[in-house]
């Protein structure tokens, strides 16, 4: 299945997406540093993660409720590669403790069951075994996003994970002042947009009349903020983007769970 490129789904090969999609190979740059044995991937998306994370398993297993054309070929490109297509939770057909680690990339916030997916994730980690997990950081987000049921601050995805693990590190996605001046171009960006919701309805219409219109505002802004400044938009590089130990004020929440 071809999978529509919404503002959901990150592309490396669309220009505008760059500043997302470089915060997105940070988590798994990152992860490649901490993993290794059997691991298992919530959300493979365009499988551009794959890279980074098959050569450091010994088994890797990724799951998606969508299959992208090109993975198929990824994974005939590494032995130790099975995808799976499936939605989640549960993990079905999973045994217990099953993975050293489990890594999912901003998926959680669309999981309407998120202590189901989190119990489930504990479930298919061995004794020992961490998840790694990201998602946005609802404080510093510039307006609903009606694809996320929910999102989480710093206190509450925290809570949520040790309600079913024993610890929890809090780490943050940070970006320099190159990311920052691209954070706040949107977000006056974004201010422009909104200023016309009057009646605030962002907030008080249901998720999926909003869904649609979302995507296209916001596609068509990225496009417009790469149109009037290229430079910045396709110059940041994943090396801008850092983990520091979490606060409000970071893009992304980064933590890691143990069983």
């Amino acid at each position: 299945m071809k999978l529509i490129q919404t503002a959901e789904r990150v592309s490396q090969l669309d220009a505008s997406d760059n500043y997302v999609y470089q915060r997105s190979l940070l988590a798994y740059a990152e992860a490649a540093n901490m993993v290794s044995g059997n691991v298992l991937e919530i959300g493979t998306g365009s499988g551009y993660g794959i890279e980074h994370i098959a050569s450091k398993a010994t088994r890797f297993v990724t799951i998606d409720k969508f299959q992208n054309d090109n993975i198929p070929e990824l994974v005939a490109k590494h032995h130790n590669i099975e995808f799976i297509k499936m939605s989640i939770p549960p993990l079905a057909g999973i045994a217990d403790n099953t993975f050293d680690y489990v890594i999912t990339f901003q998926v959680i916030e669309h999981i309407k069951n998120d202590k189901l997916f989190v119990k489930e994730i504990q479930r298919v980690l061995k004794p020992g075994g961490k998840l790694i997990v990201t998602t946005p950081n609802k404080k510093m987000s510039l307006t609903r996003n009606p694809w996320h049921v929910r999102e989480y601050t710093v206190d509450e995805l925290k809570k949520l994970l040790l309600q079913d693990f024993t610890s929890v590190q809090a780490l943050g996605v940070y970006g320099n002042d190159k990311v920052m001046e691209y954070y706040q171009a949107n977000k006056k960006a974004v201010e422009r947009i909104t200023r016309f919701d009057i009646f605030n309805l962002q907030y008080n219409l249901p998720r999926w009349c909003l869904q649609i219109p979302y995507d296209i505002l916001n596609r068509w802004n990225r496009k417009k903020m790469l149109k009037s400044d290229n430079t910045l938009v396709s110059s940041i590089q994943m090396s801008d983007y850092f983990l520091s130990e979490v606060n409000d004020e970071c893009l992304d929440l980064f933590y890691i769970a143990e069983k």
